[in-house]
């Protein structure tokens, strides 16, 4: 159980330190490493901090000095561990323990426990009392990392801890009172895993009370630079090496690549290359060789393009009306308050009107009954209304107008 949950006391540093970004120029020689005094705030560790971090960080300062509960989100390899981290040694608790829990990690019962504590005997194999991580973090952080992955049977509990500052242990009647700041973290849609109902409501509007979010690399093309510096003297000195140069035909491959694992995914290439490099040069390995799954998977349609493809193919059949007993929510099996909030995540607009779908039967006949109304100048019964132009009887005409949603103009008589 122990793997799951990382434990940090005052003095404590992790290696996550180093996914962090930063902006100076390249050039063939590695920037010297000088002796500092000692950086006076952990921000001032951060590789990165001058550069496109600069707005972000400033929000961590703004926020750190309060009680209020952070949401970092972000893709994977982000560096929302060193921003969680910045924020801890930043507050008034930075004196206390900082905790970590990743709540993927473990199944909903061990991850209540881990959280929580429990008593001796609460469950088969509790043959001792265990202190949980909230007791752990009182009067300090508690980072919760993956926290969409969190079961939905747990987030009652949860919320209730953020809102009451209380919880019981697994098997006790004891109530024990806490203060502790939650920071989040989570590379997942929580709004669209509320929708979806995966997600509460409430505990999701609880923990987005001051929301960061953490741009991917490949929209930090200038950071790139002094990242790969940093990583390369890093490793040089780790395994004891000299490497004097990046050479700046490498460094122009490494800053137009995308990325898609981030900033562990070039801390790990780099450290390969650094492995390879002989002579005090900087040897780059071919990106084909160090291609990651999701780069891979890439041509592979994610579920979000599924999704997308399935309504704009509905929209299509339904010469993209949304409502109605044939439009689109319709047919999807949707509400067409949830389709047309699906539509605008997914940035889905109808296309100009040349470019849609030939005129359904619904269309067709709409525009019979609109043309027939206009002649009969809105009169629908008598022998020149719009019933008898078209063969139908008045009330079967003022079912399918209100079928079809055909309205008269507020300028036109409408007589039956």
């Amino acid at each position: 159980m122990s793997f799951a949950v990382e434990y940090m006391s005052e003095g404590g540093y992790q290696a996550k330190t180093m996914e962090a970004a930063a902006i100076l120029d390249c050039r063939d020689k590695l920037p010297a490493h000088r002796s500092e005094p000692a950086p006076s705030s952990f921000i001032e560790t951060i590789v990165g901090r001058r550069g496109s971090l600069r707005q972000i960080l400033s929000h961590v300062k703004a926020v750190a000095p309060t009680n209020a509960t952070v949401m970092i989100t972000g893709e994977t390899g982000t560096g929302k561990e060193v921003i969680a981290r910045a924020i801890h040694e930043l507050s008034p608790r930075r004196n206390r323990n900082l905790v970590k829990v990743n709540c993927a990690a473990l199944p909903a019962g061990l991850l209540e426990s881990e959280l929580f504590g429990h008593e001796r005997g609460a469950f088969t194999g509790a043959i001792n009392t265990r202190v949980g991580r909230f007791a752990l973090a009182d009067r300090g952080t508690l980072f919760l990392d993956e926290i969409g992955d969190m079961p939905l049977e747990l987030q009652p509990k949860l919320l209730r801890v953020l809102q009451e500052r209380e919880f019981e242990p697994v098997g006790s009647t004891r109530t024990t009172r806490v203060d502790v700041r939650v920071i989040a973290a989570t590379n997942r849609d929580l709004r669209q895993m509320v929708l979806d109902k995966k997600f509460r409501e409430d505990l999701y509007y609880r923990l987005n009370i001051f929301p960061i979010d953490l741009p991917p690399l490949r929209e930090r093309e200038s950071d790139i630079p002094e990242l790969v510096n940093y990583f390369v003297r890093h490793y040089a000195e780790s395994m004891g090496k000299s490497i004097e140069c990046v050479p700046e035909e490498s460094m122009r491959v490494l800053v137009r690549h995308p990325w898609p694992g981030n900033i562990r995914e070039l801390q790990n290439y780099i450290a390969r290359a650094v492995i390879l490099s002989t002579e005090g040069v900087f040897k780059s390995v071919p990106l084909e060789q160090f291609e990651s799954p999701a780069a891979e998977e890439a041509a592979e349609p994610t579920l979000e393009d599924k999704v997308r493809q399935e309504i704009i193919d509905a929209c299509r059949r339904a010469n993209w009306k949304v409502g109605g007993p044939r439009g689109a929510a319709a047919r999807l099996g949707l509400k067409r308050t949830t389709l047309s909030q699906k539509m605008r995540r997914l940035r889905i607009e109808r296309p100009p009107a040349e470019e849609t779908a030939e005129p359904t039967l619904e269309d067709k006949v709409r525009q019979e009954i609109l043309a027939a109304c206009r002649r009969a100048n809105w009169k629908v019964g008598g022998p020149r209304g719009a019933a008898a132009r078209l063969g139908l009887k008045r009330t079967t005409l003022f079912y399918r107008m209100r079928t079809l949603g055909i309205r008269r103009p507020e300028s036109a008589a409408f007589t039956s």
